[in-house]
């Protein structure tokens, strides 16, 4: 009997704990690839993703304009963004919850429509930019939208709507973690490029409509 009373009790701390260094694995991804933009500045232009690039797109002024108000914004939105799904921040401090709300979506709301633009001319062909053009859309719509929730006073989709916004917001983490794997097995970094920028984003939506789906009313209101 003991043993049988103990054992959901058992399953239930290991669950909680998975999830605790999962979300804590999140948080310090985020904040790495958050400072990624960084290195641009540090290491110069040839550099990651853009030794993929043609010269003449490096050259295009608009291009650079959309380029790095696309990398610098969203790195901003990946290293605060996280913080915003802390409850103790909101119950103990609901207007620094508010303003660091505005400045994520603010952030958001410039790196997607950057992402949107340069995702026309993604390395990959159609393929790649069909992909990344999606999930600049959806990452500006998501947070739109939760913005647009939380002033009406729905505070159940608004953190419905978060959840999806900041799972489209690590598609910047998923994006390092995949491509070198997919490099690796397919030899071939134009077609792993092609598979990444569909493998960066949708996977998290998903994960993120089956953590949305199962939230309840929250007690306190923000």
């Amino acid at each position: 009997m003991q043993i049988n009373f103990l054992y959901p009790m058992t399953v239930h701390a290991t669950t909680k704990i998975l999830r605790s260094a999962s979300w804590i694995l999140i948080c310090l991804l985020a904040i790495i690839i958050g400072f990624y933009p960084s290195l641009y500045f540090i290491l110069g232009e040839k550099f990651g993703l853009l030794k993929s690039k043609p010269p003449a797109l490096l050259t295009n002024l608009l291009w650079r304009i959309g380029f790095y108000a696309h990398i610098i914004p969203g790195g901003l939105a990946l290293l605060i963004g996280w913080l915003q799904f802390s409850r103790k921040l909101r119950e103990r401090n609901v207007q620094w919850h508010r303003r660091l709300g505005k400045v994520y979506v603010i952030a958001v709301l410039i790196s997607s429509v950057a992402a949107t633009c340069i995702g026309f001319t993604a390395t990959g062909g159609p393929i790649a930019q069909t992909g990344f053009i999606g999930l600049g859309i959806t990452w500006f719509t998501t947070t739109l939208l939760a913005y647009t929730t939380i002033r009406k006073g729905n505070t159940l989709q608004h953190e419905r709507l978060m959840i999806y916004s900041y799972a489209a917001s690590l598609a910047a983490v998923t994006l390092r973690l995949w491509l070198p794997l997919l490099v690796y097995e397919l030899h071939f970094f134009i077609i792993a490029y092609r598979v990444v920028a569909w493998l960066c984003w949708v996977p998290n939506i998903f994960v993120a409509w089956l953590i949305a789906r199962r939230l309840r009313p929250a007690v306190v209101r923000i």
